[in-house]
């Protein structure tokens, strides 16, 4: 996969003379990796109806052969009606190429990038080969400082170490739904389906598969271009998504419920300096993955269960501790994964997180933590790579109850990096989790195990933003009084 994507960004540079940007060309790209994969899985594009504001137009060949057999001037006339007869189509395709445009000038530009993608055969490559080429060209991008390279992606590995534990299976509830809030380009809902398909061993049958892949599968992301990735991903599994695009914390809850919410909220506070008036947040705070905690529990169904990655600020950040009381309440918090450094590599190495599983509609009376973290060397992207081998012990010592209730009491690791505590010693620490630490950190002998400088940067980053923050509300509470006093 590297191969092909230095392949592609190769031919980026190219394009800048046709006046083709970094991000217009990944998406050029996905939509033409969308046609190329569907004729390799076989879906007819072949006669696509386009909708019409009187009655329906002529059917056009939208496939990829078509394309592929066009050249010149007549390949760019061919393209852009593609992408407008697609733009046009009813259903799932429709909000797939919804705002496309063509953005090539040069017909050999076009043609050679069709020749590009044409040689390779996709589908061979491995599953989830959209969002992987483009996560790729987004992390080239992010390495040479380009505009809208900003976004990062959760690792495959991590995505389906969660997706075992919580073990999301439709199979014998007729209204089970699933769903990502924040789903990026649609890592969660595909690893689901894909554990679901190796579970089944090929005994699921085509009646409950087709209403799962019909039914079961919900999504929400902020962004356009993963959004449309999240689509295209899911489509070419089988599957009909339903994914909104908007802010899921902004806007009013959805009307449907979920029996599994899996999810990895943005990390940061870009963007997020007001507080959502949200009735159903009884906490009221500016902090994005605080207030996501709470738009899971109100779309969560009682019974429900749930897998959020959360960067480390949300478990001692100003008003976490209100969050997480609240979560106690009315959910029972089981277990966290402490993550190893560098997980986010090479998106953000620095950051430090963790996942937090939880069950809606009973309390909790203790909490399993294992930590993956300490006396861990860092995540590096070559050198020290993320793997299963990092959460094996993790799945082991979680269990089989997606729920957290298996037999822990007697479950230990090698290391004793799984570890309970009670209710009680919680609330002492007013519900922040951040404090539970128990293993030893060695002492570093050379500089070269002293903590990344990325890491330090974040650290300082984040507690600035904390304190920038603190500091907004002391002011808010200062202009409060001063208006009370005027009146």
């Amino acid at each position: 996969m590297t191969d092909v994507v230095g392949k592609l960004w190769g031919f980026c540079h190219t394009l800048r003379h046709d006046g083709i940007d970094h991000g217009d060309y990944i998406e050029q790209i996905t939509y033409l990796l969308f046609l190329k994969m569907a004729a390799e899985r076989g879906l007819d594009l072949s006669r696509v109806a386009p909708r019409a504001p009187r009655g329906e137009l002529d059917p056009v060949d939208c496939s990829w052969p078509a394309l592929r057999a066009a050249s010149g001037q007549a390949l760019l006339d061919r393209y852009a009606e593609v992408l407008r007869s697609l733009e046009r189509a009813p259903g799932v395709l429709g909000e797939i190429y919804a705002g496309s445009q063509p953005r090539f000038k040069s017909p050999a530009n076009l043609e050679r990038l069709i020749d590009l993608i044409d040689e390779i055969e996709w589908t061979g490559l491995g599953v989830d080969i959209q969002a992987a080429a483009y996560e790729g060209l987004l992390e080239k991008a992010a390495a040479e400082g380009k505009k809208g390279a900003g976004q990062y992606f959760t690792p495959r590995v991590l995505i389906q170490s969660i997706v075992r534990c919580t073990r999301p299976d439709p199979r014998g509830q007729p209204g089970f739904a699933l769903c990502d809030p924040a789903c990026g380009t649609g890592g969660f809902l595909v690893a689901a389906w894909e554990w679901l398909e190796a579970e089944a061993r090929g005994a699921l049958d085509r009646e409950t598969a087709d209403r799962i892949k019909s039914t079961a599968f919900f999504g929400h992301e902020l962004v356009a271009r993963p959004r449309r990735l999240a689509l295209m991903n899911l489509v070419l599994h089988g599957i009909e998504p339903r994914i909104a695009l908007g802010d899921s914390i902004d806007a009013p809850p959805p009307a449907e419920r979920f029996d599994v919410i899996l999810t990895n909220p943005p990390f940061g506070t870009k963007g997020a300096r007001q507080t959502p008036g949200r009735e159903d947040f009884p906490i009221a705070t500016a902090n994005k993955q605080l207030n996501f905690i709470q738009h899971v529990l109100t779309i969560l169904k009682p019974g429900g269960r749930a897998a959020m990655v959360l960067p480390d600020n949300c478990l001692f950040a100003d008003q976490a501790g209100a969050v997480f009381e609240i979560l106690a309440e009315g959910c029972d918090l089981h277990t966290v994964l402490r993550l190893p450094r560098g997980t986010f590599t090479p998106y953000s190495p620095g950051v430090k997180a963790n996942v937090v599983f939880f069950t809606k509609g009973r309390a909790t009376e203790k909490v399993w933590i294992y930590d993956a973290r300490t006396g861990v060397p860092s995540i590096t992207k070559k050198d020290r790579p993320l793997s299963p081998a990092h959460f094996a012990e993790f799945e082991r010592c979680y269990g089989d109850d997606p729920d957290g209730r298996a037999g822990r009491q007697a479950a230990s690791s090698r290391e004793g990096r799984f570890r309970s505590f009670e209710l009680r010693e919680i609330e002492e620490r007013e519900f922040k989790l951040d404090g539970f630490k128990w293993l030893r950190e060695e002492s570093p002998d050379d500089a070269g195990e002293l903590p990344e400088p990325e890491e330090l940067a974040t650290d300082a980053i984040l507690e600035l933003e904390e304190a920038v923050a603190a500091l907004g509300r002391v002011l808010a509470l200062l202009e409060g009084g001063a208006k009370a006093a005027d009146a």
